[in-house]
């Protein structure tokens, strides 16, 4: 990634249609369910998100969420986000996500990923692949995430997702309480853990995580600024400076709102370079 020339780096972006796989219906109340929550519209191609932020200077982190096993979805080929990622090499980073119920299976995918299709990171979502980050069943995928010293970005707190379904759609908050990252912390010093979304309603557990453990970040993704708790913002202007990461939640969250909304949030003009670009750039070791 050519960052010298971006003026942001969104660490938190969506895949949603795929190109590759046909369409696939099943558990679309989710989407619509969280179209009503976030107010949004619209699922862009990976293609048409990449225009989207090459027309604004934005670099971009993009994944999709694996959560076969829980909601029978088929997900979006990990190797199509790659191959957009190689193919826009200058501003687009691709993270992979693998369901941590395939295990060793899953561990060996992820290897492959990394090895042969140059993928920078993983995204996890408890709440959705209904697993707590704490689970050994998730281990012999960190184990191959941290061997290679790559970041993997937590989804925590409150989901859009199921967001006002019947049940919540079947699908549990608990899971994705930002505590639960304290022992994956203590045993993999060597990944870089991100900790997705203001953490509602768990936030203060989640900046106590962030400056208890030197190898946990939190970006920013999922709520307009105009919304952050105040004691995020004061964390983000203090001890959690170097830590703190833009991201949008995109297409659900566009980074022209997020960015907008930033300006105004109470955010320190000296620590909003590093949120918006430098703090990533070191997170995904982009010097040098």
């Amino acid at each position: 990634m050519d960052h010298r020339n971006l003026i942001a780096i969104d660490i938190h972006t969506h895949a949603e249609v795929s190109c590759w796989n046909p369409f696939d219906n099943y558990g679309e109340e989710y989407d619509r369910a969280a179209d009503k929550y976030f107010g949004s519209s619209g699922r862009p191609t990976i293609a048409e998100s990449v225009a989207y932020y090459r027309e604004r200077k934005i670099g971009l982190v993009m994944f999709m969420v694996d959560a076969e096993s829980n909601m029978g979805r088929r997900r979006i080929p990990n190797e199509e986000i790659a191959e957009a990622a190689q193919k826009n090499s200058d501003m687009m980073i691709a993270f992979a996500s693998i369901d941590p119920h395939k295990g060793k299976m899953g561990a060996r995918e992820a290897r492959r990923l990394i090895e042969e299709h140059g993928v920078k990171g993983f995204k996890f979502h408890p709440t959705v692949q209904a697993f707590h980050p704490y689970d050994k069943m998730a281990w012999p995928l960190y184990e191959v995430i941290a061997e290679h010293k790559l970041p993997a970005i937590f989804h925590t707190g409150h989901s859009g997702i199921g967001s006002g379904m019947r049940c919540g759609g079947g699908l549990r908050l608990e899971y994705s309480n930002p505590m639960h990252l304290d022992d994956v912390a203590i045993d993999f010093p060597d990944m870089q853990i991100v900790m997705a979304h203001p953490s509602f309603p768990w936030q203060d557990e989640a900046l106590s995580v962030a400056t208890h453990k030197p190898n946990v970040w939190i970006d920013l993704s999922g709520w307009s600024p105009k919304y952050f708790p105040k004691q995020l913002v004061q964390y983000a202007n203090t001890l959690l400076k170097d830590r703190i990461l833009f991201g949008s939640d995109y297409p659900l969250i566009t980074p022209d709102r997020w960015m907008k909304d930033f300006e105004a949030a109470g955010f320190k003009p000296e620590v909003m370079p590093g949120i918006l670009k430098g703090n990533a750039v070191r997170l995904l070791k982009l010097e040098g």
